[in-house]
């Protein structure tokens, strides 16, 4: 698992507005998540090529005064929890308030790195109040401006210096599988089907599963890390603290993963949140099998019906469709060994390396055949094409005016690439370069 960094502190000090710095630092567009909840982030962020998750943990807080002192203490000790490396935000132009002190002392029984940051110190004036804030035990104050961003990157220096590196070492080669998607679609009676156990506790309730467990799957010839997750809920539902964290569980889970298995319920059809997992996915690039569940409670199984679910699910995710769709019912333990299958095709899909021979061989001739549109009196000539060393299926195709090649044509490429080569369920890449 990646590196995890919370933003806490008390309301009003400037969190959200650290928070939206952080992940501005990230090159990368990361899609804000649709589905957490109304005022709660997390992103994505980068610093000095080190790529780290950010919560904002400032939505937690609600209600009169005499409360936020017990909804503090849930927020810091729910991020001690997720977290390693918890920001801890003072605001300089109110000096240490009773509630600063309450947070810092949770904050100073814990092993957790934490960095004591006062915001707003946007003069020199205000500089020289920073040192007050000693008198809070955490060691070293980090005086910030989140508006401006000023002595935010000294921050970061330091933060991505205590980052825990070997995390990232520990995590096996064999592939992983996240089992994600909507409460109650069944995720856990899969874990459960597959290895022939109670592993996890079933029940009809949503939102049982509170956090991810990874297993490993080694039967019949089959060899993978399983990774069951809590359910992606709708912002309405996301009530409890707790309950944000497993949603920050489950994201971790699809962003550690190799390829994905979206979880739908036949009973209900594809609705805005599977979409919203969806997107998810495809943002951090990655393998995706769509099981439909619960296909057995469905009346009318005529093959039409399998056909219009599968059309329904193909035109709500375009453009990204090549994407195996397949339909099963756990409870019965119908097609899911076909379902463990088609993730281990997909994972050889994501994996393959193509060479620049076959490349060539198989997309000249329908460049040739197609060319981009002239513009400009320009004409558009497609040299080469490679596949790059990227984790993820990415190819240049080398072009002498790079600038001119529509959006369409783009599309157009990936379909045919598609054809000729099996990208089935992986979302792939098409760079241009220049090439005179």
């Amino acid at each position: 698992m990646g590196n995890i960094v919370a933003i806490v502190g008390r309301p009003n000090v400037g969190k959200s507005t650290l928070f939206n710095r952080l992940i501005e630092s990230r090159k990368a567009i990361v899609a804000e998540i649709a589905g957490v909840t109304r005022d709660r982030h997390y992103g994505k962020a980068e610093w000095n090529g080190q790529e780290f998750s950010v919560i904002d943990t400032g939505g937690y807080v609600h209600g009169s005064d005499d409360i936020f002192e017990g909804e503090i203490r849930r927020q810091v000790e729910l991020a001690l929890q997720e977290a390693n490396v918890i920001l801890f935000v003072v605001d300089v132009s109110t000096g240490v308030t009773h509630l600063d002190d309450e947070v810092a002392k949770l904050l100073r029984r814990t092993k957790k790195k934490i960095f004591l940051v006062t915001n707003k110190v946007d003069n020199p004036e205000r500089q020289t109040l920073t040192g007050e804030f000693y008198s809070l035990g955490l060691g070293e104050v980090y005086a910030i401006s989140a508006i401006s961003g000023s002595g935010t990157g000294e921050l970061l220096d330091e933060m991505v210096k205590v980052f825990d590196n070997s995390i990232e070492e520990k995590i096996s080669d064999l592939p992983k599988f996240a089992i994600v998607g909507r409460p109650n679609a069944g995720k856990s009676s899969l874990v459960n089907a597959l290895l022939g156990k109670d592993q996890n506790i079933v029940t009809p309730i949503a939102g049982t599963t509170r956090d991810s467990i990874n297993t490993r799957y080694n039967y019949f010839g089959h060899d993978f890390i399983l990774v069951d997750t809590a359910g992606i809920r709708k912002k309405s539902k996301v009530e409890e603290d707790i309950e944000f964290y497993s949603v920050m569980r489950a994201i971790r889970a699809i962003e550690d993963s190799d390829v994905c298995l979206l979880m739908l319920d036949a009973t209900l059809g594809i609705e805005q949140q599977d979409l919203n997992i969806f997107q998810l996915i495809e943002t951090n690039r990655k393998g995706l099998v769509i099981l439909v569940n619960k296909w057995d409670l469905v009346e009318d199984k005529e093959a039409n019906t399998v056909k219009k679910f599968e059309e329904e699910i193909k035109s709500k995710i375009a453009p990204f469709k090549d994407v195996p769709i397949l339909f099963i019912s756990v409870l019965n333990k119908q097609r899911i060994m076909k379902a463990v299958e088609l993730a281990e095709e997909v994972y050889k899909n994501k994996f393959q390396k193509i060479p620049t021979r076959k490349l060539m061989d198989a997309m000249i001739p329908v460049i040739e055949l197609t060319p981009p549109a002239a513009i400009k009196g320009k004409d558009i000539r497609i040299k080469f094409i490679t596949q790059l060393p990227t984790r993820n299926p990415n190819f240049a195709f080398y072009v002498n005016h790079p600038q001119y090649v529509q959006e369409s044509y783009k599309r157009f490429l990936e379909n045919k690439m598609r054809e000729h080569f099996n990208f089935c369920g992986v979302p792939i890449e098409i760079v241009l370069k220049k090439k005179e």
